[in-house]
């Protein structure tokens, strides 16, 4: 049964909406009290909103009883004021008193009992909270200590407050011997823990008795007992948890995916006690199985393939209550364009002596140039076969809850869904860092995960369509039909044969060293079991990073086999039926582009243009600045051309009559970069004078001033009616900006929206095309990306020796690439902020663009450079600028670009096919 499915893992009334899943990451619900919201009206009447009051350790959660009314979610971060409140006319009359808690911002989540994306109420405001228990100081003073320690500044510190609140609750408390469920149990073995299921950690403490197996959650929840029968325990096994020997997982089933529970112990010997006591009570009633045994049982032909891949990821580690260790399957089907499956020829099956990222030839020969290259600790691919992200990336329509959980609130960008099979191969056959495999579920019979039964608002794709079920191959009459004939190619004999290949390359003895070497086989050193001394790691913050670090970008499962597996000797024949009786060889013709896939060709013209990057020429040349060029912006039609510079002016250049048309001072000072709004009616530009200006080309003046940072404004941007000012004074300003308000004749109250503080001045700025994240280099190296709709930093790394000029997302903004003073180029995972790979070219870049895979970048010496990313080169140099490149502009079908210099030169380059 799939984790999600099971009863009562999440909730144990149909009308109880909170979970869990609402809490941060490594959060703890610690207590909750029946409380009333007093929501008084203007006339000072009042009512209450009756629900429950969750304390938890990051925030305080109010769940109203009234599915209609959304679940209140306060960070204690951004609470202002937290008190005990006197009522006095309320207190008359219901002798109580009252809890007030005033803040920045609210979460709301679940309005109707319906999943969505949280919603942000942000600006003051407060809430009146009366408690049904008269220890109102008490619940005080605990929201007090926790709000505390969210207020530490480190990390390190802030996690260690809230273990020491932890412990000494668990410390006051102990199990609850009323709980057993018969008078004769006698008690063996009592100590703490924590129950884990997937994204949660719930403490508590357990019991173990002659009889049962007991957890009691500190917090009641989701139910005050859990327990076990030791006679129904099947199976169990020791786990790693967050790279230590913690864990625990027991199993009443023979062959089910899930486990009955999973516990995290607070240290090795409680875990082993527990452990042995088991194992000694199953001796008389469980025969223990080893990778050896279960090896055995296949080989002879008693399992089957799917059941020998279950055993192997549960004897590695994998679990499904652990999404960083989740049951790895692989790939196995090939062919996702036929519109019939032949099961009897190879062409039809993936390679599976290859690891997924060596499928595709060519990429593995770039992958392989950029690992020969590498200095230690080497590695081939930059991301992982399974992680978290991968995991709820095919989960996400069955477990929405858990995706929002580890997404902040939202669903990933609508084209960086699980939209299609196909899709998804052909991504990881060609990704730059997508080598995923597949999970457990794609071989089962539950077709849900690819359905929109829960109908989940998942957003928009490009191009207008809106993201529902998964689109399946042709050669599946439905997602039942898909998931049958899965089973039918994991049974079948070609894969029977080359089963134990991928063993070894995921269990086995291709799994590291040599022979993971020769077999191009070799991951990031940090997902290695025994690679990382977390002991050794003194500094609480850098420990608390590599933890997140490795449970967000993937762990390898634990090493099973040291020599080679064996082949099966016996297989069970199965009868395989074809799904259609249409001719292999009858081929269809490819569908022509219609009229309306005019976005298509859009792609393919920049994908062309692309794949001809080194063919720029320079068409012709002007000399229009008294100083370096520092800006650049172009109208939609290509006529004109608007440029700013350190000499302080902002010039429009006609591109029709060659020459300059407009010259515009707006103060004595240098001028950073240049905006123009949709409509092309006005440019912004940002000055070293600490101001944003808005120039109105129909009116020909200055149409507005924008008076924002305390510094120098470094760089703006410009995306979905927000503005976005980088500035020296360590901040990056995110504003409401309509450009038809900014057009108007009246002058604008410009609203601020969120301020992102950094640890010094910001060179450069870039933002998402959906507007949703954004990233910042700063004067010191350091690259940081934010959520931009909840003000949040999301990941921060110390990228570059010096300064960073220049830094974007990629198109489908999986990746940041960055420019710095060091001359190297960075390429940085949006998921995990892990910087995956570091490009060294001797010389300073100060600008680019790219595609995701290719670069074109203007270095200091005038020349524009071709890289290509995977495999960590430089393709063309392209003579060009007297002096330093500063800044560049390329139109939309990537065939016409504009690059400004030091040298004071506006070149105009065209792409020659």
């Amino acid at each position: 049964m799939a984790f999600w499915k099971r009863p009562g893992y999440l909730q144990h009334s149909p009308k109880e909406r909170f979970s869990l899943l609402l809490l941060d990451l490594e959060e703890y619900f610690f207590e909750h009290h029946i409380a009333h919201r007093i929501v008084k009206a203007r006339d000072v009447s009042e009512r209450k909103i009756s629900g429950s009051l969750k304390i938890c350790s990051k925030s305080l959660i109010f769940e109203p009883d009234s599915i209609e009314v959304p679940v209140f979610k306060i960070a204690l971060r951004d609470c202002t004021k937290i008190e005990v409140a006197h009522d006095n006319d309320l207190f008359s009359r219901n002798a109580c008193r009252l809890f007030y808690v005033a803040f920045n911002q609210v979460y709301l989540i679940k309005e109707q009992n319906i999943v969505t994306p949280y919603r942000i109420q942000r600006g003051a405001d407060h809430i009146l909270f009366q408690l049904e228990e008269s220890k109102v100081d008490d619940v005080v003073q605990t929201v007090l200590q926790l709000q505390r320690a969210s207020r530490l500044e480190k990390l390190g510190d802030q996690t260690a407050m809230i273990i020491a609140i932890l412990q000494s609750r668990l410390a006051r408390t102990s199990f609850d011997k009323n709980s057993f469920q018969s008078v004769s149990e006698t008690s063996n073995m009592e100590c703490e823990a924590e129950m884990v299921t997937p994204l949660v950690s719930n403490p508590g403490h357990v019991c173990i008795t002659d009889k049962y197996l007991y957890f009691q959650p500190l917090n009641g929840y989701p139910k005050p007992v859990v327990y076990i029968c030791l006679v129904d325990i099947r199976r169990i096994y020791k786990r790693r948890h967050m790279l230590m020997p913690v864990g625990l997982e027991v199993f009443c089933t023979e062959n089910d995916l899930c486990s009955d529970i999973y516990l995290k112990f607070y240290n090795s010997k409680d875990r082993d006690g527990l452990y042995y006591y088991i194992a000694a009570y199953l001796e008389n009633h469980v025969t223990e199985h080893t990778a050896d045994s279960y090896m055995l049982q296949w080989q002879m032909g008693h399992i089957s393939n799917y059941q020998y891949l279950l055993h192997l990821n549960n004897l590695a580690d994998r679990s499904c209550n652990d999404l960083s260790q989740y049951p790895v399957f692989p790939w196995i089907i090939a062919d996702y364009t036929s519109s019939d499956l032949d099961l009897t020829i190879p062409e039809t099956f993936r390679n599976l002596s290859k690891p997924v990222g060596a499928l595709n030839k060519d990429r593995l020969q770039q992958l392989l140039k950029r690992y020969r290259d590498m200095p230690d600790p080497k590695f081939i691919y930059g991301g992982h076969y399974s992680s978290p992200g991968y995991v709820l990336f095919y989960l996400a329509r069955v477990a929405p809850e858990h995706m929002l959980c580890i997404q902040n609130g939202k669903f990933d960008h609508a084209d960086r869904m699980f939209n299609s099979i196909a899709e998804t191969w052909r991504n990881c056959l060609e990704g730059v860092t997508d080598f995923k495999e597949l999970i457990p579920e794609f071989y089962g019979e539950d077709s849900s995960f690819l359905l929109n039964n829960l109908n989940l608002e998942l957003g928009k794709r490009q191009g207008g369509k809106l993201v529902d079920d998964v689109e399946i191959p042709p050669w599946a009459s439905d997602p039942e039909d898909f998931l049958q004939k899965n089973r039918e190619a994991l049974e079948s004999q070609y894969v029977s044969d080359h089963l134990p290949d991928w063993i070894d390359l995921i269990f086995g003895c291709k799994q590291r060293g040599s022979e993971a070497v020769a077999a191009n086989n070799v991951f990031h050193p940090v997902t290695y079991e025994g690679e990382i001394d977390l002991k050794s790691i003194e500094d609480p913050d850098q420990k608390i990073a590599m933890l997140t670090q490795i449970l967000e970008f993937g762990q390898t499962p634990k090493q099973l086999f040291m020599k080679p597996h064996p082949k099966r000797i016996f297989t069970k024949p199965k009868c395989f039926s074809r799904s259609s009786s249409q001719n292999m060889s009858s081929v269809e013709s490819p569908v022509s582009p219609s009229e309306d896939s005019f976005e298509d060709l859009t792609e393919e013209s920049k994908t062309l243009a692309w794949s001809n990057i080194t063919k720029f020429q320079v068409e012709s040349g002007y000399k229009i600045h008294k100083e370096a060029i520092t800006g650049i912006a172009a109208s939609s039609n290509g006529s004109s051309v608007f440029t700013t510079s350190q000499d302080s002016t902002l010039k429009m250049f006609s591109t029709s009559q060659k020459a300059l048309q407009r010259s515009v001072s707006f103060s004595n000072m240098a001028l950073s970069s240049c905006v123009l709004l949709p409509g092309d009616t006005t440019v912004m530009c940002s000055s070293w004078d600490n101001n944003v200006y808005f120039y109105s080309i129909a009116f020909g003046r200055r149409q507005d001033t924008l008076m924002g940072h305390d510094d120098a404004v470094s760089k703006i941007h410009w995306c979905n009616n927000r503005l976005c000012t980088a500035s020296w004074d360590s901040t990056v300003k995110v504003w409401s900006c309509v450009p038809a308000d900014v057009c108007g004749t009246k002058r604008n109250s410009f609203e601020l929206l969120a301020e992102l503080e950094h640890d010094a001045g910001v060179n450069t700025i870039n933002v998402s095309s959906d507007g949703s994240l954004l990233v910042s280099g700063t004067k010191e190296g350091t690259v940081s990306i934010w959520d931009i709709a909840r003000s949040s930093m999301l990941h921060q790394l110390p990228c570059h020796n010096g300064p960073v000029h220049d830094v974007a997302l990629s198109p489908d903004t999986r990746h940041v690439l960055s420019a710095g003073e060091d001359g190297c180029l960075k390429i940085i995972d949006v998921q995990t902020g892990m910087l995956i790979s570091s490009l060294p070219s001797g010389e300073v870049q100060r600008c680019f663009c790219w595609n995701g895979h290719t670069v074109l970048s203007g270095n200091d010496t005038g020349e524009l450079l071709v890289w290509d990313l995977i495999g960590g080169r430089i393709l063309e140099r392209i003579a060009g600028h007297a002096d330093a490149v500063t800044c560049m502009w390329m139109n939309e079908p990537c065939n016409t670009l504009i690059t400004g210099s030091v040298d004071r030169q506006l070149l105009f380059w065209k792409l020659q096919y």
